[in-house]
């Protein structure tokens, strides 16, 4: 016979005996529970929040369709979207609600005298007015700040050449400043100051994405690249003369992106529009060859956090077993030592 069947009943009725001695009380006839623990709140890992930088590259600009249509159909479409140039056109209309296909059926039916009116001024070939309406006509004349998905437009001020994000106001003028190429398009007023095309400062916009909230930052770069041949065109020379001021500071930008896509789309021409199908295939061809990459870095930051949360589970857990400690009377301390009431649950790995 095991003798603890003698000695726990004795050990509780000594320690009844005891506390009623020293407190002068009448004891409880049988012990208390121990006090409940709360409740344990659970921390899981956050979702991962993929944003996507659209750069400029004028009518390369199609390819950027390509790649939100593959992201899109492997699960990882961008909740936030920052664009330079035309990538702001693109961006624009992705996050006014719309999905990849929908785009691609605006891009198809683009008539380019809806975006393309021309008056000869000092500033510029192309005033951009119409390029502003339509772009607010596919939002529904909608703000920045009321989109369907957080947005932001990147432009250089002309006066000092500082890099400026665009996240609230009106959209289409914000699309239209992004898109200024100096010498072709006139700069566009936005209060005091001027504003011309976002490449100069900002090629690809992926420090905009981050700061919207992105976790991961998917950056496409259809810029031009010195390739030791001059540009056919006015428009070509002038997007090539951007892309080489600007890309020193791109080179930096990119990388800080998590995921680098770049379409084969540099022997479209800037004003080449007959060429958007084989842009938007070329984006799509590109992006599916990042896939494995994008998923690799996911996973990579998912454990990261799930790491976080097993920590601050475990940290949570120890400060339960802690208060629960201390809130425990003296009767019940004495009734959990002789085995009578349950202690409290200690965490994982003591």
């Amino acid at each position: 016979m095991r003798l603890d069947f003698f000695f726990r009943p004795l050990a509780l009725a000594l320690a009844v005996a005891g506390l009623a001695a020293c407190g002068g009380g009448t004891a409880p006839s049988q012990p208390a529970a121990a006090a409940p623990a709360p409740a344990i709140q659970a921390i899981g890992p956050a979702p991962i929040k993929v944003g996507i930088a659209l750069g400029g590259g004028a009518a390369k600009g199609f390819a950027h369709i390509g790649v939100i249509k593959m992201l899109e159909a492997n699960g990882f479409a961008p909740a936030y979207i920052a664009g330079t140039s035309a990538g702001s056109v693109v961006g624009a209309l992705y996050a006014s609600g719309m999905n990849a296909f929908e785009m691609q059926e605006k891009a198809v039916a683009l008539d380019e005298a809806k975006i393309r009116d021309l008056q000869f001024s000092t500033g510029g070939l192309v005033l951009g007015k119409k390029l502003e309406d339509y772009v607010n006509e596919q939002v529904g004349r909608k703000p920045l700040e009321q989109l369907a998905k957080p947005f932001a437009v990147v432009a250089t001020r002309l006066e000092d050449g500082e890099r400026t994000v665009f996240a609230r106001g009106n959209t289409g003028q914000a699309v239209r400043a992004s898109s200024s190429v100096p010498g072709v398009f006139q700069p566009v007023t936005i209060g005091k100051y001027h504003f011309v095309d976002g490449g100069i400062v900002s090629p690809v916009p992926v420090d905009a994405a981050r700061q919207l909230g992105a976790d991961v930052v998917v950056a496409v770069d259809i810029s031009n690249k010195a390739r030791g041949k001059s540009p056919g065109d006015m428009l070509g020379t002038l997007g090539q003369s951007i892309a080489i001021m600007g890309q020193k500071l791109g080179e930096a930008e990119l990388a800080r992106a998590d995921v680098v896509i770049r379409p084969l789309v540099l022997d479209i021409g800037a004003a080449d529009f007959s060429q958007r199908a084989s842009a938007i295939l070329e984006g799509e061809k590109a992006a599916l060859a990042a896939m494995p990459q994008l998923r690799e870095r996911i996973a990579q930051l998912q454990a990261e956090r799930a790491r976080a949360a097993q920590l601050a589970q475990e940290k949570v857990r120890e400060a339960e077993y802690k208060v629960c400690l201390e809130k425990r009377s003296s009767l019940q301390k004495l009734a959990g030592m002789a085995g009578m009431s349950e202690g409290c649950p200690a965490p994982v790995g003591k």
